[in-house]
């Protein structure tokens, strides 16, 4: 398998192939799996699982550990963060009962957001960054990429700011 990958990641088309046919039924059985677990279609988290895969392929380190595993849990990871981006972008229906008539100023609405723009004044900019990709749907992993750190950081940066929200929000209170 290991020679298989070496040659697949030089380029070789027919090492690739044998590498997809070598790996399809485990790759299936894991979409189908977490297809089944979060009611996605199976094709479209197959067709993540596979992308992942052959992204993670140009950069596996042949010297550690288990290629082979290494590509399946970059498959894993990929076809998890589709996932994630299925429910953020899930849309709830409106019941039209709560619909307000659209000429009514909502005075709610407007102090919730001037109280988060007040939030949000006291960040730091590398925090500012961090909320706006979570808010904007990403996952830990696709902010980290965005903003050229790891998902560590932005777990670091998210407890950051969940205490300085903490702080803020007792300040409020009182």
């Amino acid at each position: 398998m290991n020679r298989c990958i070496e040659k697949a990641k030089a380029g070789d088309p027919s090492a690739k192939e044998d590498l997809v046919y070598a790996l399809r039924p485990r790759i299936a059985k894991m979409a189908a799996y977490y297809a089944r677990c979060s009611g996605e279609d199976v094709d479209d988290l197959l067709q993540e699982a596979w992308i992942g895969l052959l992204d993670a392929l140009c950069e596996v380190k042949m010297h550690i550990g288990t290629p082979d595993q290494y590509l399946i849990q970059c498959a894993r990871w990929r076809l998890l963060d589709a996932i994630k981006r299925a429910k953020v972008r899930r849309c709830l229906s409106l019941d039209e009962t709560t619909l307000e008539s659209p000429g009514a100023p909502d005075s709610e609405h407007a102090v919730a957001r001037a109280s988060v723009s007040e939030f949000t004044g006291e960040l730091k900019e590398q925090q500012k960054a961090v909320l706006d990709c979570l808010l904007a749907g990403f996952t830990w992993r696709e902010a980290g990429t965005a903003l050229g750190c790891s998902s560590a950081n932005i777990a670091h940066h998210v407890k950051q700011i969940k205490r300085r929200y903490m702080a803020w929000d007792a300040d409020m209170m009182e």
